[in-house]
């Protein structure tokens, strides 16, 4: 994410700001220009207090919300507000997922992606997504109900966000790789496995299996084991994670030095130059030494890592086949 400022005083102001604390000025998000500008003048989404969005509509845009708030296409309903509140959180987490995309390049506009944000308070919801259509359970915006889920399954990692960039990874599959050809599928399948095979029977022997032995040698995470499909999808889902967080530290001039930040051998056994080339390496060797800082810190004040992962060379070659294909995409 980038680090923005006000116009009018040079404030230090956050994504989320509608006003800037110092001189007072209406702040609001431009996604065309991906900045925070003067909302004095300009209309503000109608989803502004329901969803406390920020984000303004173009000056030619006669709808009443903006890029990010039309592409939910069902919501709790106003009576609803314990949902409510957990939707606020998800269209917050869901606007974070976009300027992602949209300072990526990717498209998010082409009419075929929408948002079913749903309340499990009256009916289970089973987040995932289905032909541009993702589908996200509200409960997942609860820290408590989260934590829970997270411990049951014995995930390492469980964020609002991290759910959105999984489940995007799969719209932008058929995107970024099935529909370019055959031999860019025979590239993915090299990597994560032929993606043909069936996906309920491998999500059976997921359940009643687990993992294999020494998965983590392959894979992001357990998940990923369970097909091709979602390998892919932890894979950009993590992808996502590491470029947002290396802007965010860029923009505030975080430059980690110190030990490990050359010669990692994880960098050193992993084939890149094929799949994402010397901008790929140059990411990675600047977010493991950050990572590796940043659960130094976290330990410090006696909590747990805060990046719990071991990217592994097959992981690392794997994110850098999708550094290739956003970046092809994209360019």
């Amino acid at each position: 994410m980038r680090a923005f400022t006000c116009e009018v005083c040079e404030q230090l102001l956050f994504f989320e700001n509608s006003s800037c604390l110092r001189c007072g000025t209406s702040q609001g998000f431009d996604p065309e220009r991906l900045a925070l500008v003067d909302a004095s003048e300009r209309t503000r989404c109608a989803a502004a207090n329901v969803a406390q969005c920020n984000w303004l509509l173009a000056p030619d845009d006669s709808q009443r919300f903006c890029s990010s708030c039309r592409l939910t296409r069902t919501r709790p309903n106003d009576g609803d507000a314990g949902g409510l509140v957990e939707f606020a959180k998800a269209e917050a987490a869901k606007r974070r997922l976009l300027f992602t995309l949209l300072d990526l390049g990717l498209p998010i506009d082409r009419g075929d992606l929408h948002f079913d944000l749903l309340s499990s308070r009256a009916q289970p919801i089973v987040t995932g997504h289905d032909d541009g259509l993702i589908t996200l359970d509200l409960a997942e915006s609860d820290d408590v109900r989260r934590e829970a889920r997270r411990a049951q399954l014995d995930e390492p990692y469980r964020t609002l966000l991290g759910h959105f960039r999984h489940e995007i990874g799969h719209y932008y599959w058929p995107m970024l790789v099935e529909r370019v050809g055959e031999s860019e599928l025979e590239r993915f399948r090299a990597l994560f496995g032929d993606e043909r095979v069936s996906y309920e029977e491998s999500l059976e022997h997921h359940y009643a299996q687990g993992p294999p032995d020494g998965w983590r040698d392959r894979y992001v995470s357990a998940y990923a084991t369970m097909h091709p499909w979602e390998d892919w999808a932890e894979s950009f889902s993590h992808y996502l994670h590491i470029r947002d967080t290396l802007q965010t530290a860029a923009e505030f001039g975080l430059d980690v030095g110190g030990p490990a930040v050359t010669g990692d051998p994880l960098l050193s056994a992993t084939p890149l130059p094929e799949l994402g080339g010397a901008p790929f390496r140059e990411l990675i060797e600047s977010w493991l030494p950050l990572t590796y800082a940043l659960n130094a810190l976290n330990r410090s004040m006696g909590h747990d890592d805060l990046y719990p992962f071991t990217l592994a060379p097959a992981v690392i070659e794997k994110l850098g086949y999708v550094h290739q294909r956003v970046t092809a995409h994209s360019s």
